[in-house]
């Protein structure tokens, strides 16, 4: 069953003719720094774009009012849906979906910045001129805080994720997250997001393999900064929390995955004796702030890895 929703609009909402929606979930994140960049543009864009919010169970008070005071202040036409209780990754982007208007979604998490003051004119233009399927802007770590206990993480999406258009379009559905993914709504409709994946990790990477196989996925230089960068400890419970939808996107799209270095590897270290009693010493090793980063990621993506060993 659904969780009940509770919904806010600005006075600009209810005569905006929108061409792009841009779908933004959060749960105990704070979107109004998003908000408010977003709508440095909204007098370029003269209605065609709105903004739709969902707060995915956060049950604060403060935070919503002070979303529906900044929402009622803003000119891009604004829709907040607060949940009373968590629905999930998946559940809560399909629902954003089914609340745009626009022929064309874009998926941003709230804890992106836009990289340039044209991001939402480069995405409208976009769907003037090609109305793609499928498209992914790119992100970057440049505003990102550099704090120390950060720098793993950090370094590990700055190798893995922070890539080049040209790169990603090599493996174009490998390198799709909903923080910057733009999609054209019959394409959504065709391929929804699977609600039976639960927790962190995969669900979206698991729906660029089935979108890709009926349409077109390209990668563009629009990139925003992931914001959120997280410690040795969330990053490594996110993985352990990922690996039985790794073992669930296994299942479903073997011949995608076995391109993947991360399941090469898994396959090998499935017969490693004693993997279970080494792999804490992975995480371990990741903790101490004495080794160099690149060791220190070495050993985290050692431990992502061998969770997902034991799970397929």
């Amino acid at each position: 069953m659904s969780a009940p929703a509770q919904t806010w609009d600005n006075a600009a909402w209810a005569t905006a003719r929108p061409a792009l929606s841009v779908l933004v979930p959060f749960l105990r994140d704070d979107p109004t720094s998003l908000l408010a960049l977003l709508d440095r543009e909204a007098a370029t864009l003269d209605g065609a774009v709105e903004l739709i919010l969902l707060d995915d169970g956060t049950a604060d008070p403060a935070l919503t009012a002070r979303l529906t005071a900044q929402i009622d202040a803003l000119a891009l036409p604004t829709r907040l849906i607060t949940l009373a209780a968590n629905e999930g990754r998946a559940k809560g982007r399909n629902r954003l979906a089914a609340a745009a208007r626009a022929a064309s979604l874009l998926f941003l998490d709230s804890d992106m910045r836009p990289d340039h003051d044209r991001f939402l004119q480069t995405w409208a233009t976009l769907i003037t001129e090609r109305a793609p399927a499928v498209a992914f802007g790119g992100f970057s770590l440049l505003q990102a805080p550099d704090d120390a206990r950060f720098a793993v993480h950090r370094s590990m999406a700055a190798r893995s994720d922070c890539l080049h258009h040209e790169k990603r379009a090599l493996q174009p559905e490998k390198y799709v997250f909903t923080s910057n993914l733009l999609v054209r709504r019959d394409v959504f409709e065709a391929e929804a997001f699977d609600p039976d994946f639960t927790g962190w990790g995969w669900e979206d990477v698991e729906w660029a393999m089935r979108v890709s196989r009926r349409f077109e996925v390209i990668h563009l230089d629009n990139p925003a900064t992931h914001m959120g960068l997280d410690t040795v400890e969330t990053l490594a419970a996110k993985y352990e929390q990922s690996a039985p939808n790794f073992a669930r996107v296994v299942a479903r799209h073997p011949d995608f995955v076995a391109a993947y270095p991360s399941y090469r590897v898994a396959r090998r270290l499935k017969s490693v004796p004693g993997l279970k009693l080494i792999r804490p010493l992975f995480k371990q090793a990741a903790r101490l702030s004495i080794l160099p980063v690149a060791l220190r990621g070495f050993s985290l993506r050692l431990y992502r890895t061998a969770l997902y060993a034991e799970a397929i």
